[in-house]
């Protein structure tokens, strides 16, 4: 099967570009499009909730998926990144008109995936540098970073449960098995127990 898929993130958008760009393009590449995949809604949607997420469930080996560029199919790199890779696990052929990429299970797809998967990291990085650099002229200003001493929340998994509790000490039963009672770990009882009972 040969699937279009067009995404627009607004109702103010229209599809027909889109469809317009992708129907040249299979034109020059002498694919019929068997079916069009066509939704209105933001790409920080999780793909579960998307028309695109139950796509790339169903597609299978020897499938093709043709859209417009990159962008279309998820809200950041990382997620375009574990989208195409799971497409080349699956053998599925993915073409992107504006960037002129075509990715399938070969040599060429697998160096370009590590590319993206490179620059991905790249950008992980400079983010986590520039949020250190950022915390650290903070602190040499004298500006206290983190929660503030003695700001721990009062309310606590077992609030309310005082008496339970009480009541299951009393009768001699162990933090493992008041934590399997309650829906707990054991360390939560024992923490609530020194603070709270």
């Amino acid at each position: 099967m040969k699937y279009g898929y067009i995404r627009i993130s607004t109702d103010k958008q229209t599809t027909e570009n889109q469809r317009y760009e992708i129907l040249k393009f299979a034109e020059i590449k002498q694919l019929i499009i068997d079916e069009w995949i066509e939704e209105t809604i933001s790409s920080t949607k999780k793909l579960d909730v998307r028309k695109f997420g139950e796509l790339l469930n169903r597609m299978k080996k020897g499938d093709v998926l043709i859209v417009s560029e990159l962008s279309r199919m998820g809200r950041n790199l990382m997620q375009i990144m574990k989208i195409l890779h799971d497409c080349i696990e699956k053998d599925v052929m993915v073409y992107t008109v504006k960037e002129n990429y075509e990715l399938g299970n070969n040599i060429n797809s697998k160096v370009l995936a590590f590319a993206f998967g490179l620059s991905a990291e790249i950008e992980r990085n400079l983010i986590s540098q520039r949020t250190k650099e950022a915390l650290a002229r903070r602190k040499a200003e004298g500006q206290i970073l983190g929660r503030p001493k003695g700001s721990k929340s009062q309310i606590r998994k077992l609030t309310g449960k005082e008496e339970e509790i009480r009541l299951l000490m009393n009768k001699k039963i162990s933090y493992s098995a008041i934590g399997r009672i309650l829906g707990v770990h054991r360390l939560t009882v024992s923490s609530f127990v020194k603070e709270a009972v």
